[in-house]
């Protein structure tokens, strides 16, 4: 799956994602029940400087806070499209080499909290450095809590109201959480519907409507796990199939309705409520393996990493225009 000359590093990062809260987003959210459309590349990155764009998270000014998975760093793109590097975290002493499945160390998962401290995800199969990392405005970054050697942490999540942070592991198969303030880890659910099947299994991560919503990337599905007032892990029901190569995502906020990010295909996808889907923006549109996405007001952010495309790695943004916009017709089976 998904093999040419980066087979080794970056191909094998494809669809990574860390997932941003839209709650948790100052500004950010409830757009149009419509698909996007009159897409327009508002920032290109670097390949040749492993600037390979994994997760985002928005400010309310505009500003899209960014991990550049190979490079190791996290970067603020402001409303002009200029690029600025805030963090690049220190290398492990094996160069990433241990990282499971992937073989490099990469930044992940970020959410942006109200306060404008960043909280993200570094995975490097070292014990020393794989963990949950904090940066707070004009400081340094800090890890505040270890996550397993033996893992890979890809999406994040936080709930605001709480103060935790919830992450999936696409090599473990879990969800855990942590307080923003740090500290150990505590598994919050080791469902089988979380597990790979051969490749990365839990991936994108949001909280919506009292759940955590998450994708499997092997299985190509969204799940929707309820959060018990006992703050323990409800039953798994899988929302939507058939979504091959789904990484990020996010709802629109009209009710359960969700755009999400198909890294193999370049594409993104509608899907419904009922867990039907098509798609709406392509490869035509500028995606180049598109690996997440979030809403400010009826506009879409879309990072597209080119992982495998290998061109043109960039920030698309794209309006969400009004009903009958779908490109396509490919739908997902309901459950």
């Amino acid at each position: 799956m998904f093999k040419n000359k980066w087979s080794r590093t970056a191909l094998s990062a494809v669809v990574l994602t860390a997932a941003t809260v839209t709650a948790s987003l100052p500004g950010a959210a409830s757009a149009a029940s419509a698909p996007p459309a009159r897409a327009r590349i508002a920032a290109h990155f670097d390949l040749a400087r492993h600037q390979t764009p994994e997760n985002i998270a928005l400010a309310p000014d505009g500003s899209a806070y960014v991990t550049f998975a190979a490079a190791r760093q996290v970067a603020r793109i402001d409303p002009r499209g200029t690029t600025r590097i805030l963090a690049t975290l220190p290398a492990p002493a094996d160069g990433g080499a241990h990282t499971p499945v992937l073989g490099f160390a990469l930044t992940t998962g970020i959410v942006r909290a109200h306060d404008g401290t960043l909280y993200f995800l570094y995975a490097t199969g070292t014990a020393d450095l794989t963990g949950v990392w904090r940066l707070r405005p004009g400081g340094e970054p800090q890890r505040i809590a270890p996550l397993p050697a033996t893992g890979l942490p890809n999406g994040l999540a936080l709930d605001p109201r709480t103060h935790t942070l919830y992450i999936t592991d696409s090599v473990l198969g879990t969800i855990v959480s942590v307080p923003t303030s740090g500290g150990t880890p505590r598994t919050w659910s080791t469902a089988p519907e979380l597990a790979p099947t051969g490749f990365l299994g839990a991936n994108g991560l949001k909280i919506h409507d009292g759940a955590l919503w998450a994708t499997n990337l092997d299985r190509g599905t969204l799940m929707r796990i309820p959060m018990l007032r006992d703050g323990r892990a409800g039953a798994v029901r899988t929302r939507a199939t058939g979504l091959a190569g789904i990484d990020d995502f996010a709802f629109t906020g009209h009710g359960d309705q969700v755009l999400a990010a198909l890294n193999g295909p370049s594409e993104v996808a509608l899907i419904r409520s009922d867990g039907t889907h098509s798609t709406v923006l392509t490869a035509a549109d500028g995606l180049q393996n598109p690996t997440s996405l979030a809403l400010r007001g009826d506009t879409a952010y879309v990072l597209s990493a080119a992982y495998v495309t290998a061109k043109d790695p960039n920030l698309l943004l794209a309006h969400l225009d009004g009903p009958g916009r779908d490109r396509g017709s490919r739908q997902a089976g309901r459950r």
